[in-house]
């Protein structure tokens, strides 16, 4: 069923809108998946907030044109599902896990920041850690210097509170000792 003027315009309306709040954008070609395997790619896809959809490459290429993913409207031939995300690294790393566990799913390109990404640059960007993932081990290395400065001084707590309670203890046994002389 192909589409019309007013619907093409839609489409082409949507995706502009999409790629005007994206970062990232992966392209893979899915000849040859099942229907089932584009379902679970798309409810992936769904819950890390990727913006991933099948579109005819000449609409992609207008809604991308004269927008930082223009570098790759050459890339855009064959059968090919997009992926656009807000987060950096999302819709490369959705893209490159499914791909890892399913051979049909083939990475061709993407773009990041104004750059054409080849098909090692998507899985390098996906191997990236995600940014709740960088804020955890930024605050993790934030606290470290903080807690270890606590330990620290919980064990000179303990050192100097060690003698006291060992003289203590001693004068209790000696105190002890003459009453039972």
């Amino acid at each position: 069923m192909s589409l019309n003027r007013n619907e093409k315009e839609a489409v082409v309306a949507e995706v502009a809108a999409q790629v005007g709040k994206s970062q990232t954008l992966a392209l893979a070609e899915y000849r040859g998946l099942t229907v089932e395997h584009l379902n679970a790619l798309r409810r992936q896809a769904r819950d890390k907030g990727v913006y991933l959809h099948v579109l005819k490459n000449s609409l992609a290429r207008r809604a991308v044109a004269g927008t930082p993913f223009e570098v790759v409207a050459a890339s855009m031939a064959g059968p090919l599902i997009y992926g656009f995300s807000e987060d950096a690294v999302a819709a490369a790393k959705v893209v490159a896990d499914f791909a890892k566990t399913n051979d049909k799913l083939v990475i061709k390109a993407g773009a990041y920041a104004g750059k054409a990404l080849d098909a090692d640059g998507v899985k390098a960007l996906a191997a990236i850690p995600t940014k709740e993932v960088l804020l955890a081990q930024l605050l993790g290395l934030m606290q470290s210097p903080v807690s270890r400065f606590a330990r620290v001084l919980a064990a000179l707590a303990e050192q100097r509170g060690a003698p006291a309670d060992a003289a203590a203890s001693e004068a209790e046994e000696t105190a002890a000792e003459p009453s039972a002389a």
